[in-house]
């Protein structure tokens, strides 16, 4: 094992053993909100996939590969001035892998505007591979729903 500047880097000669490594798994991620039940069922209708709701400041919808977590501002309170500020992500896109971008496409254009207020890009082909549409929750956020599209890209993501 060597170590650069604190970060700990295994080889595969290594001996090590899984106690001695840190692993990191991705679970979920959290968007912080003003009204949890209409951001909540906005995934609900653009995914398709139901929402838990344990309390009324929280809710969750389980994909196959991770969890998106809904929370209102009382849910990192404890951060105080470091919490995040709702509806004011500029930098983050969340994206979303699925069969079939063009009928996506087709459903979600149908909850545009009462659900989806708006539609930033029309299924698009990208340079890496993708096939992309980009859609804005109701906070303002960036959704990307993609599908691969090339043999490369389709490696990539392969089930």
């Amino acid at each position: 094992m060597t170590t650069t500047r604190g970060i700990s880097h295994l080889n595969a000669n290594d001996a090590s053993t899984s106690s001695e490594r840190n692993v990191m798994d991705f679970v979920s991620v959290r968007v912080i909100t003003h009204d949890v039940e209409r951001l909540a069922t906005f995934w609900e209708q653009v995914t398709g996939l139901p929402a838990t709701r344990p309390v009324p400041v929280f809710a969750e919808l389980r994909t196959p590969a991770g969890t998106i977590a809904i929370g209102a501002p009382a849910t990192i309170g404890m951060l105080g001035d470091a919490a995040p500020v709702t509806g004011q992500n500029g930098s983050v896109l969340l994206e979303l892998r699925v069969d079939d971008v063009d009928a996506a496409w087709e459903r979600v254009k149908r909850l545009v505007p009462q659900t989806v207020p708006e539609i930033v890009l029309e299924p698009t082909d990208m340079p890496w591979g993708n096939r992309s549409m980009i859609l804005r929750d109701p906070d303002g956020g960036l959704v990307n729903l993609f599908t691969p599209v090339t043999p490369e890209a389709k490696a990539k993501y392969r089930r």
